[in-house]
């Protein structure tokens, strides 16, 4: 079955930098958009960066110029660089992905099981 497993979550000081992966597995066709979420204790999921498959982004307010997504349409991986972090980015981060397996005629949306990113001195 397709599957996204996420990478790189942690605990890092304010101004520091972390590097969350994402990878997908199982018997692709094709993968369309894929984008990062984040969801904070009491607070609604909300969308932080999302790539389509030609490489357009497109980011929250909250992270532009601190945030980078990126993904490698041949390993099937998306990644977020987060520099310059904030104790509000804490949070944990979701993968997110429209996927066509090889036993489906369309594309169904996926989700990892999310990576907690902690920012505090």
């Amino acid at each position: 079955q397709v599957q996204l497993v996420e990478s790189g979550g942690g605990l890092v000081q304010p101004g520091g930098s972390l590097r969350l992966s994402c990878a997908v597995s199982g018997r692709i066709f094709s993968i369309n958009g894929m984008g990062w979420y984040r969801q904070a204790p009491g607070k609604e999921r909300e969308l932080v960066a999302f790539i389509t498959r030609g490489g357009s982004t497109n980011y929250a307010d909250s992270v532009k110029g601190r945030f980078t997504i990126s993904r490698d349409n041949v390993k099937n991986t998306v990644a977020l660089q987060m520099n310059s972090l904030k104790p509000e980015d804490t949070a944990v981060y979701y993968c997110n992905a429209w996927i066509q397996s090889t036993d489906s005629n369309y594309h169904s949306n996926y989700w990892g099981q999310g990576t907690q990113v902690t920012v505090s001195s």
